[in-house]
């Protein structure tokens, strides 16, 4: 059994960013362990790719959630990245820090050390903004921020006019002084080619002799003795493996699969433990508990213009931008399709915004139940809005359902599950629908098709959103932060509660959701983790 200083476990959006820190300095030997394969796949790298990975086995966990009453009893489909770098491989490129605030809730709940002014230096290592960098950006950084403002449809620039005719002010970064308003999404793209945390951070690290990576190889178990994290076991191309480690197991796995592999490893809910067989060694109620996710709606109107569905569908347009793409990379392949977007707030009274809009030059068939979950671009000219609730209040679970370490955990998501989110939902798309009636807006439309003008009173467009609703893609807070076992997994140093040597450090530590798109805030987590570990092991 070999050992290392350090094993990271996970190579997404934290995971990467942990290897590549704690290896920088050459002294500390680091393995790197990723169930999934190499993101040196041509869908991974070019950006809108991430459609064709979406159900893709060879790139993508492809969990499904227990029927869920919030939405109409649907099972939805959790695409979760199984391949180098994660989720941040397959995800839409969005480029969201979060509000300032939702840090600052962070720090008043006892968590120390993770109000904005204390994130901010991380998030501005990070990043190499296009615009240059002031008070909140930073140049120079791993991770390319890209401005796709001059290569958008001209229907998002019309988008941002119809948001600023209701009031919302132009807002020309998200990720500055204020994330109130309307504007276009930066991206995490460099010369069309997608900037994932493996190619920013894991890549650069692998190149160092002081650095495995072994690909393929999925953790089985936490190995503790006497109250501490000395290694793991793992199934390394089917085959069983063990590794230990002389200072710390970091587990970077993500907010589905660590809390299940530390359910797996006798950390976790007492009684679920007994009733799968497995010794209960720390018994913690707050493992896999407090998940919580955005929700969106879209809705899709016909256009009076071409959109991106000429393009995107007949096999003359794929043709064309896929010729484009090959040989200059611009073009629609070489951006995400949330184009446009926005925050904003359903209540004046409100003191922060509570629901996020997106704008996409293009309209898709929705799945039908039972069909596969990628959708179909619509045979006519047509565009999308979407809503989201910042911070929803509904909460879900991910629980062990087998001792089998490759049997899928039980996602119970309970979204929209409470009152206040339903009601949000609600006011945003009543909302989308005053967009649409703008001077911006309304002379490029024919007419509503999803979900249809005829809908109109509460009842319908809330039963509208239970069966159209589905989740953006950002669980978080299965292993959250807190100062005590009582509340949380892990301690605000992100050490595990109960076992010394073991952390976590992923999305699933958040202590809440944050506004806007999670991918820049797991980097964070990353970023600080790996400071604290650097500072704790010194």
């Amino acid at each position: 059994m070999t050992t290392y200083d350090y094993i990271v476990i996970g190579t997404g959006s934290a995971g990467s960013v942990v290897a590549e820190r704690l290896s920088a300095s050459g002294r500390n030997s680091v393995l790197v362990l990723e169930a999934g394969g190499s993101d040196r796949r041509f869908h991974v790298q070019m950006p809108l790719g991430y459609a064709q990975c979406f159900t893709n086995p060879e790139v993508n966990w492809n969990f499904r959630t227990e029927p869920d009453p919030g939405l109409a009893n649907r099972v939805s489909h959790w695409p979760r990245g199984k391949v180098l770098g994660g989720s941040s491989s397959i995800n839409a490129l969005v480029w969201i820090r979060g509000h300032r605030t939702d840090f600052d809730d962070w720090r008043a709940a006892g968590n120390v050390g993770w109000g904005y002014d204390d994130v901010l230096p991380a998030f501005k290592a990070l990043e190499d903004n296009a615009a240059g960098a002031d008070e909140w950006r930073a140049a120079g950084g791993p991770v390319r921020v890209s401005d796709i403002t001059k290569f958008v449809h001209p229907l998002a620039m019309r988008f941002i006019e119809a948001g600023c005719e209701l009031g919302l002010p132009r807002n020309l970064d998200f990720n500055g002084a204020d994330q109130e308003g309307m504007g276009i999404y930066q991206q995490n793209i460099s010369k069309g080619r997608r900037v994932s945390a493996a190619r920013a951070y894991l890549h650069p690290a692998s190149k160092r002799p002081n650095v495995r990576v072994e690909t393929h190889a999925v953790a089985t178990r936490i190995l503790i003795e006497q109250g501490r994290a000395v290694g793991v076991d793992y199934l390394h191309k089917g085959k069983p493996a063990s590794a230990r480690a002389r200072r710390e197991v970091i587990i970077s796995a993500g907010s589905i699969n660590s809390p299940h592999l530390l359910q797996l490893s006798g950390i976790g809910p007492g009684r679920l433990l007994a009733e799968t067989g497995i010794e209960t060694l720390i018994a913690n109620d707050n493992v896999g508990a407090h998940l919580q996710d955005h929700q969106s709606v879209n809705y899709a109107w016909r256009s009076r213009i071409p959109t991106l569905n000429r393009l995107l569908r007949p096999w003359w347009g794929k043709a064309y931008i896929g010729s484009r793409y090959l040989l200059t990379r611009t073009g629609p392949l070489a951006m995400s399709l949330n184009q446009g977007g926005g925050f904003l707030r359903t209540d004046p009274a409100l003191t922060r915004p509570n629901m996020q809009i997106y704008f996409q030059a293009s309209s898709t068939v929705p799945p039908r139940p039972g069909e596969r979950a990628v959708r179909e671009i619509d045979p006519w000219p047509g565009f999308a809005m979407g809503i989201s609730n910042c911070r929803p209040k509904s909460r879900g679970e991910i629980r062990l359902a087998s001792r089998d370490p490759l049997a899928a955990p039980r996602i119970t998501a309970n979204a929209l599950s409470h009152d206040d989110d339903v009601a949000e939902m609600l006011e945003g798309v009543r909302f989308l629908r005053r967009m649409a009636a703008t001077k911006a807006m309304a002379p490029f439309i024919v007419e509503e098709v999803r979900p249809g003008s005829s809908l109109q009173s509460n009842d319908e467009l809330v039963a509208d959103i239970r069966s159209r609703a589905g989740t953006v893609f950002h669980p978080v807070s299965t292993c959250r932060m807190a100062p005590d076992a009582a509340d949380g997994v892990v301690s605000p140093r992100l050490k595990v509660h109960g076992v010394n040597g073991l952390r976590v450090i992923d999305a699933s530590v958040f202590p809440n959701i944050i506004s806007g798109n999670t991918n820049a805030a797991a980097m964070m987590i990353g970023w600080k983790g790996a400071e604290m570990i650097l500072e704790d092991n010194a």
